[in-house]
């Protein structure tokens, strides 16, 4: 309900003739900018540039909840998070200076990810910019290279017409995120408001479907393959064409195999599906794109993680690359043929020229290849007391049976959960891919947790490293002071434990800075200080105990511990510089690899 302040500027315009356009502070602008855009969730943190904005929001008593974080990066990550897991634009408000510094991880993460977020910055008055004033950045210069575009509002009337634009701009074509930076003086000004029904964007367009050629060559080229691939991206997920690549991959029987933000597109309990690809994939997988004569990529970009040694990946296929962003097109791989358009319109446009295939005998083949290196396996530790972390992720999909959104941080335990959890559902799974941001994690899940509040009922489980876990920790009160129910597991080696596996395996055993023993916290007492549940398993017999005592709780986050092996490590692993049949396999000798 607007407060008596805001309706009297509505009451002082209709007097002087203005009736569809209140006059109203910048302020009050943004305010109901946000609720025009049908905004319902704020991530933010407050501060001397912004708090004209706080101030309208405690007036107006807006139609969104205000989420205060602990930490501006803590608050970007979030709406990753609430994004990943809705398919809406998340939101983000913060002061100027060190608060939209603080956000850039965050945007650069976003950037990487094709996650649309819009984050709002304070700045110095407009008359101030240039003058090194107290907390003052040139935060769209800063932002330039890591957004999909960034503005500077100079003038109030700009406002209203640059906020739409910019959620526009997020989730359209390829999502990205957008920077407003909004100077204190054009949050003090007054001018009309009035929110424009479509963006004003002359050189901004979007495409939709493919040219009609493009599609027939393709089917042609599906139509012709012995050995076809599907490579499925979350470029998929993002143009909510999950429903229609699986009826394409059931009509034609190719088998599929995702990235890491393709975990989802495609039911892993599926027949056809083979996993995950790329460094850490499965060895059948990957050996599947070595020996394909036909890779359709949709929604992928080919990068490094995936490809290895581009020059000698997939050496026998054609490429059919579909894709929104003409950027990608043969940038790392040269496509074949190119499918510029939507990949919801494009798969709707193929599905009918396709015809079902017999692949019977590449499906056998792939097959083999399971079994030469069987994808889930892995030998419980020596020591009584630490846990296996492949078991817990088992045990926690056996918990959930994939009816959950898993946020995992980055490092091992975030291949472990891409390998041993069967992911069936879209958006289901959210992680960190392009920049690895460590400390991804528990803010992500926790705006996930509050995305899950808008209809889609399912549990929200956080599984994190030790490293990881204590970058972005604090935001764990801020879950407990909204009573998000999240199930946060961590996996405790007491060490950097991805650097240290490098370390093992190309340095000789050099643990240059990556024990962790001396400054990890208690992690139960961490939780308990942060108004969490905490909880601890020291054996295998108590990993289901734990899980369970957990999943009973759902007026707070839970925060599981599991102590694991600090030697344990991620096989199957391409090696950096190596083609992707060139994995080293839990059969790796180091000696053998020495003396060669």
């Amino acid at each position: 309900m607007p407060s008596k302040t805001l309706q009297s500027n509505e009451a002082a315009a209709t007097a002087n003739g203005a009736t569809d356009a209140p006059t109203l502070k910048g302020s009050e602008i943004f305010v109901r900018s946000l609720e025009e855009q049908g905004v319902d969730r704020v991530f933010g943190h407050p501060g001397g540039a912004v708090i004209k904005i706080y101030d309208a929001m405690e007036r107006i008593q807006p139609s969104f909840e205000h989420v205060l974080v602990r930490h501006e990066q803590g608050g970007t990550h979030a709406a990753e998070g609430y994004a990943k897991a809705t398919g809406r634009v998340g939101t983000v408000l913060v002061t100027s200076g060190p608060g939209a510094t603080n956000t850039v991880t965050g945007i650069a993460d976003a950037y990487m990810d094709s996650v649309p977020i819009v984050v709002f910055t304070g700045q110095v008055p407009t008359h101030l910019i240039g003058n090194d004033s107290f907390q003052e950045t040139d935060t769209t210069g800063v932002t330039r290279s890591i957004t999909k575009h960034n503005f500077l509002v100079r003038d109030v009337h700009e406002l209203a017409p640059t906020i739409r634009e910019a959620y526009h701009i997020a989730r359209t074509g390829r999502p990205g995120p957008v920077v407003v930076d909004i100077p204190k003086d054009v949050q003090m000004n007054e001018a009309p408001f009035h929110y424009p029904d479509e963006p004003h964007l002359p050189g901004y367009s979007v495409p939709g479907k493919a040219a009609p050629k493009q599609i027939d060559r393709a089917a042609k080229m599906i139509q012709d393959a012995e050995r076809p691939l599907l490579y499925v991206g979350g470029g998929t997920i993002n143009a909510d064409a999950p429903e229609y690549l699986t009826e394409l991959a059931r009509k034609t029987n190719i088998p599929v195999t995702t990235t890491l933000h393709g975990l989802g597109a495609f039911p892993e309990t599926d027949d056809l599906s083979l996993g995950w690809l790329g460094m850490h994939g499965f060895y059948h997988a990957n050996q599947a794109v070595q020996n394909a004569d036909l890779i359709m990529a949709v929604g992928a970009r080919f990068d490094d993680r995936v490809t290895g040694k581009v020059d000698a990946w997939a050496p026998k296929a054609k490429i059919i690359h579909v894709d929104i962003d003409p950027s990608c097109i043969s940038k790392n791989v040269y496509a074949d043929c190119a499918v510029i358009g939507d990949a919801q319109k494009v798969l709707q446009q193929l599905l009918p020229k396709v015809e079902p295939k017999d692949t019977s005998d590449w499906l056998d083949q792939i097959e083999g290849w399971r079994d030469e290196c069987p994808p889930y396996s892995y030998e419980d530790p020596e020591e009584d007391k630490l846990v296996a972390p492949q078991h817990v992720i088992e045990q926690l999909y056996e918990k959930t049976k994939g009816d959950a959104v898993v946020v995992s941080d980055v490092g091992q335990h975030q291949m472990w959960t891409a390998q041993h959890y069967k992911f069936g559902r879209t958006r289901s799974h959210i992680t960190s891919g392009g920049l690895g941001t460590m400390g991804f994690g528990m803010p992500s899940a926790m705006g996930a947790a509050f995305g899950m509040r808008e209809g889609r009922d399912l549990p929200v489980v956080c599984i994190s490293g030790d490293g990881g876990f204590v970058m972005n920790a604090q935001e764990l009160s801020v879950a407990a002071a909204h009573g998000l129910p999240l199930k946060i597991a961590v996996l405790n080696n007491d060490f950097l434990g991805m650097v240290r596996q490098w370390q093992s395996l190309f340095h000789d055993d050099r643990f240059s800075h990556t024990d962790l023993k001396s400054t990890n916290p208690d992690f139960v007492k961490l939780a308990e200080a942060h108004h969490c549940v905490g909880l601890r398993a020291t054996s295998k017999d108590q990993v289901d105990e734990v899980i369970e005592e957990a999943w009973s709780i759902n007026d707070r986050p839970v925060l599981m511990e599991f102590p694991v092996p600090k030697k344990e490590m991620v096989f199957p692993m391409v090696p950096s510089g190596a083609a992707s049949d060139e994995m080293l396999t839990r059969m790796f000798d180091k000696e053998e690899m020495a003396a060669e």
